[in-house]
């Protein structure tokens, strides 16, 4: 699964990665965004645009927000019939710009150790999303997110045997694209990464409570 990850970029470097024209109000700097919080995200329109979601997909048929809690991540290899997110899938996807994202190993039978993992290269990079808008019986409105996840790469195996979908920069445009509705098209780019573009090192337990949003929740042992 995917359950935190990190965005710490300068407002010019991420309109220039993701395309889009128009300018944050002031640099993202999060180090550990977690389920249930706000999250920047890319959508389509007559041009991309950023918006702020909520982590943790409610389904616009759910009864109240708290379904979300248990959405925070989308199976790529069911999203596509899944009723939690196949109408999403089909016309409501997005970009989730982020700079790492964290795992936990299981080591001992209470014991988790923590690792953060990114692209050597250490550009931003965008996970494959779908949002979804919910309105409530007295007319709250609620734009949520869901993060894809698949099979592990080689990299990523010994930590864990799950992994957030990570586009090649290439492939946004197609992601993005509400015209395109077709599985046969959307799902092979719903792969493990390439693991010799990535690393992962051990951090703090730091990272293991949302109050702590901070530089040292990324530093390495």
């Amino acid at each position: 699964m995917c359950g935190r990850f990190s965005l710490v970029a300068e407002v010019e470097e991420l309109a220039e990665a993701f395309s889009v024209s128009e300018q944050l109000d002031e640099p993202e700097a999060r180090f550990n965004i977690a389920p249930s919080q706000a999250l920047l995200a890319v959508v389509a329109g007559p041009e991309r645009r950023f918006v702020r979601l909520r982590w943790g997909l409610i389904p616009s048929w759910a009864k109240d927000p708290s379904m979300g809690t248990r959405l925070i991540n989308a199976r790529a290899e069911t999203v596509a019939e899944k009723p939690s997110f196949r109408s999403a899938f089909k016309a409501r996807r997005c970009l989730i710009p982020a700079t790492g994202f964290y795992e936990w190993q299981r080591r001992e039978a209470s014991k988790k150790q923590p690792y953060y993992l990114r692209l050597q290269d250490m550009r931003p990079f965008a996970f494959a999303g779908l949002w979804e808008r919910w309105t409530g019986p007295e007319g709250e409105v609620i734009d949520s997110c869901t993060i894809l996840t698949t099979s592990a790469n080689t990299l990523m195996k010994p930590i864990h045997d799950r992994m957030p979908v990570i586009l090649e920069p290439r492939d946004y445009e197609l992601w993005l694209d509400p015209d395109t509705r077709s599985p046969d098209r959307l799902i092979p780019l719903l792969k493990p990464y390439p693991p010799d573009q990535m690393s992962a090192h051990q951090v703090s337990p730091l990272v293991n409570s949302p109050a702590n949003d901070s530089p040292e929740c990324i530093n390495s042992l």
